[in-house]
């Protein structure tokens, strides 16, 4: 990867970014992520396009609105700085081609229902139903997920989320796993494939499990609600389900099957 190329890599994922941030803050709000253009969610104040260049602009304005002089959000500049090594480090992973743009689609996807999901608690289905539609598209162009791995990923993914759901409700007496978790789960399985949308079950579960203990014990509004959005979990154990999946199937095949 020459430096030209490293560079323009770079600011597609800051420019991403800085959409995904527009994503972020208007979908729970059901607004339109298109009109209008960007504005302060403090004094309602339009950005200029010289206040909205990602990561600059919040380095140059010492990340405070040009004309409120409230503080800007820490998130504004960390997507955009996710989105750009997501875009980077998935090219260094896949190279060109159509694995590339499936995964760092997947990855973006990912970034906004992180976000989302940890402030509001809300996975929104159009996120996740037309990513359900574009996994199954991919499937028909990379070499995997295969179209036929791909609608078992969509199944797989469906039900075994439903019937954790079922199992968290019987075993808590209250809902533990909503609807968005179980779309989001078949969105996966569309992009990943069934086997490695079981990954993600193990491998969100542990995160999910170690995060949520040490958050039982040092948080207090987590002590007081008991409630823990999983989606970021999920978000987490793909996108190591993404770029490791591979290596860590691999291993556990070799550690148990093939002695």
């Amino acid at each position: 990867m020459n430096i030209t190329f490293l560079i323009l890599l770079v600011l597609i994922g800051l420019a991403l970014g800085s959409f995904l941030n527009v994503c972020i803050y208007r979908i729970p709000l059901k607004k339109s992520i298109l009109f209008p253009s960007s504005f302060c969610p403090n004094c309602g104040a339009k950005i200029r396009a010289w206040d909205n260049i990602p990561l600059l602009s919040f380095i140059l304005l010492k990340g405070k609105c040009r004309k409120c002089k409230n503080e800007i959000s820490l998130q504004y500049p960390l997507v955009e700085f996710i989105a750009s090594a997501l875009i980077v480090v998935t090219y260094w992973r896949f190279g060109w081609g159509w694995e590339f743009v499936a995964s760092s689609i997947l990855g973006l996807l990912l970034i906004v229902v992180f976000f989302i999901d940890l402030k509001h608690r809300i996975i929104p289905d159009v996120i996740t139903l037309p990513g359900i539609a574009l996994g199954f598209f991919f499937s028909f162009f990379v070499k995997s997920p295969t179209v036929p791995n791909s609608l078992i990923g969509i199944l797989v993914g469906g039900v075994l989320f439903y019937l954790s759901a079922v199992l968290g409700e019987v075993l808590f007496k209250k809902e533990s796993m909503g609807g968005g978790d179980i779309k989001l789960a078949m969105m996966l399985g569309a992009f990943l494939g069934w086997q490695k949308i079981l990954l993600v079950f193990l491998l969100s579960a542990v995160l999910g499990a170690t995060v949520g203990g040490l958050a039982l014990l040092l948080s207090k509004e987590v002590k007081k609600t008991k409630m823990i959005p999983f989606g970021p979990f999920l978000a987490l154990g793909s996108i190591l389900a993404i770029f490791i999946g591979d290596a860590l199937i691999s291993a556990y095949i070799k550690a148990f099957f093939l002695k």
